[in-house]
């Protein structure tokens, strides 16, 4: 796992003007052990606000858009936590920057397979991360030495279990880098809401088969506390 390097006088000095005074952020993680991550990376910068959201989309959508609206003027809305990855583009121990959050199972199945509800007239499955603040937090990543890819971020209600259903999902999502279980629904409160929003996540496990004994949640959490720090100095908002 990458541990922050000794920032240079000059380079700390770039990385201060980081997020405006008045910035206020909020993130939004499915349990207590990311919250705490998210925290210790954060080391008590007030400009960011941290709060459960509980585990699904419905449950995300619902805590974010209760969060927004309870008179705070939110800059920026961030989904974090720690996710499975898919292994040829973001593999265990890496970081995943979403450039969209994609219900990858929110459709029907018909008698030619699965038709989005973009297909159907009936709304959006991808909403998109902004751009510029995501590709933003991705250099600052890799500028600190901390490895990140960037990607559309699946949501599932279901998590990947099987192989198979990992290669189904990562063909309906091309470029793939992560999946979660949170990230649309965050999404689709803050783009009620008006706000940017972005999508962080730490890669615990590889998608596909379930093998727990390879997981490492430790380290995820890690990186996940590791790329908070960076992300509180970058120029975000």
């Amino acid at each position: 796992m990458n541990h922050l390097p000794e920032l240079t006088e000059q380079s700390a000095q770039k990385e201060k003007t980081g997020l405006r005074a008045e910035a206020r952020v909020l993130v939004m993680t499915a349990v207590e052990a990311e919250r705490d991550a998210v925290l210790r990376g954060l080391n008590g910068d007030s400009r960011f606000d941290v709060r459960l959201c509980g585990v699904g989309p419905a449950s995300a959508a619902a805590r974010t858009a209760a969060a927004l609206g309870d008179g705070e003027d939110w800059t920026l809305v961030v989904s974090a936590g720690i996710a499975g990855g898919y292994p040829e583009l973001a593999p265990v121990g890496t970081l995943a920057v979403g450039t969209a959050s994609i219900a990858a199972d929110l459709g029907v199945e018909t008698a030619d397979g699965f038709a989005s509800v973009d297909e159907l007239g009936f709304g959006a499955s991808a909403l998109e991360a902004d751009a510029a603040l995501a590709e933003a937090l991705l250099q600052a990543l890799n500028r600190a030495g901390l490895v990140a890819a960037s990607g559309p971020i699946v949501t599932a209600s279901t998590a990947t279990g099987t192989s198979a259903t990992a290669a189904v999902r990562s063909a309906r999502v091309p470029g793939a880098v992560a999946e979660g279980m949170e990230g649309y629904g965050v999404a689709v409160a803050a783009s009620y809401a008006d706000k940017p929003f972005i999508e962080l996540r730490a890669i615990s496990n590889a998608v596909g088969p379930r093998d727990r004994d390879a997981w490492r949640i430790g380290d995820a959490l890690a990186a996940l506390s590791a790329a908070f720090a960076i992300m509180k100095e970058v120029e975000l908002a």
